[in-house]
């Protein structure tokens, strides 16, 4: 069948950005950008393209949501595309709720798609998507991090998520379901002026006869995420030559690091920060430039969860204990989001940080050279009351202690 233009640029843009045989999901909502994305991948598919997948988070905040979950399944059986629907109930009603439903929506649809062996998954965001982006964080006074555009493919939570359509404007989105004769859902919150992208996406129309659009601010924004990765390596850079890392701390020349390029010398300390903590965001500027300021005059202080101690020329960014107590795995999970044991298991282990009672059982740990706030934080395996191994302290030789991935592949993954 001959595809029209718009069905032939969405079918050239999925294949760009999803390419081999490798099983795709996708996400489907049942408003109009997801799915054009679903019909799209449904008809790759079916032309020998990767098989697909389909998931819809049931947020459980609007009473329509159950129905529009049930269509977008009646939609997907008609395409032969299995389809599961995930349900969310942990909104308690505080904080940023499009934001912690973000978050939700993206650890559901991860932990669905690894159980089915699938790494990769497609979403629906727009060349309009980056635009409103943009001018959200203009708005909080973002950086060039901030500003930067929407990455085309992301790691995350073990997944890879792709995002085919950022070039492709939401009209021409809408214009592909009308050729198919495929109706579909707007969700209210879309016009509820309570919310941030709402109030954007009106005063973009608002902004269009000065010549500021869609296109034009994507634009700016991909120039910026060009901006941000010449930053990024820069400052893997930086790490190569300054920053060392040891049992899961950074420690850093604090002299070399005094004479980077400010900019760079930040992004050093995020990075380290966001790789030893595990955080979804960066603290802020603020927070940030109180803590720099505090260990001119002490020795050690905190920040995110993370303990920095200067001391002989060198900065140690490590856990702090406190963060950690009470934190268990099962053996064969990562611990506190980046450690693996292994070692001769017997049955009942779980990983929980060593923590004071622990250390006193490990009589040899000076021995090791890691300070004892780093030796506290760090993982050990338990069964019940007894400790069975601590690898960096020095107990149990035959267990590891291993950390998932590299501080300076952090400073390179946005």
């Amino acid at each position: 069948m001959q595809l029209s233009p718009g069905a032939a640029a969405l079918e050239a843009a999925l294949a760009r950005a999803c390419p081999g045989a490798a099983p795709l999901a996708v996400a489907v909502s049942g408003g109009g950008d997801s799915l054009a994305l679903l019909l799209a991948a449904a008809a790759r598919a079916e032309a020998s393209g990767p098989p697909v997948a389909a998931v819809t988070v049931d947020h459980g905040l609007r009473p329509e949501a159950a129905d529009e979950a049930r269509s977008v399944a009646a939609i997907c059986a008609r395409l032969g595309v299995p389809h599961s629907t995930l349900v969310w109930q942990g909104w308690d009603g505080r904080g940023n709720l499009q934001d912690a439903a973000r978050r939700a929506r993206m650890r559901l649809i991860a932990d669905w798609a690894l159980a089915r062996g699938i790494g990769r998954v497609a979403l629906a965001h727009t060349r309009d998507d980056q635009a409103e982006t943009l001018l959200m964080r203009l708005a909080r006074g973002a950086g060039v991090d901030g500003l930067a555009a929407m990455a085309p493919e992301r790691q995350a939570l073990g997944v890879t998520w792709l995002r085919p359509f950022l070039d492709i404007p939401r009209a021409d989105l809408r214009a592909f379901l009308t050729e198919r004769g495929q109706t579909w859902a707007d969700d209210p919150s879309n016009d509820d002026p309570r919310f941030d992208r709402v109030r954007v996406r009106q005063a973009l129309a608002l902004l269009a006869p000065l010549g500021i659009g869609a296109e034009g601010l994507a634009a700016t924004a991909a120039r910026l995420g060009a901006a941000r990765t010449a930053l990024d390596a820069c400052t893997a850079e930086a790490a190569a030559r300054i920053a060392v890392e040891e049992a899961g701390d950074v420690v850093l020349d604090e002299a070399a690091r005094a004479a980077l390029p400010a900019e760079i010398g930040r992004r050093l300390l995020l990075g380290a920060l966001a790789w030893v903590s595990g955080a979804d965001y960066p603290p802020r500027a603020e927070a940030l430039a109180a803590t720099l300021a505090r260990l001119e005059t002490a020795p050690r202080t905190t920040l995110q969860g993370c303990l920095l101690v200067r001391k002989a020329g060198r900065l140690r960014i490590g856990r702090e204990p406190a963060a950690v107590v009470g934190l268990s795995a099962p053996l064969d999970a990562l611990w506190d989001g980046r450690w693996r044991l292994a070692g001769p298991a017997t049955g009942g282990e779980e990983v929980r940080a060593l923590g004071e009672a622990g250390l006193a059982l490990c009589p040899d740990w000076r021995a090791t050279g890691l300070p004892r706030s780093s030796l506290l934080a760090s993982p050990a395996v338990w069964r019940g009351g007894a400790l069975v191994a601590a690898p960096l302290a020095g107990r149990g030789t035959d267990w590891s202690a291993t950390v998932n991935r590299p501080f300076r592949t952090r400073l390179l993954s946005h």
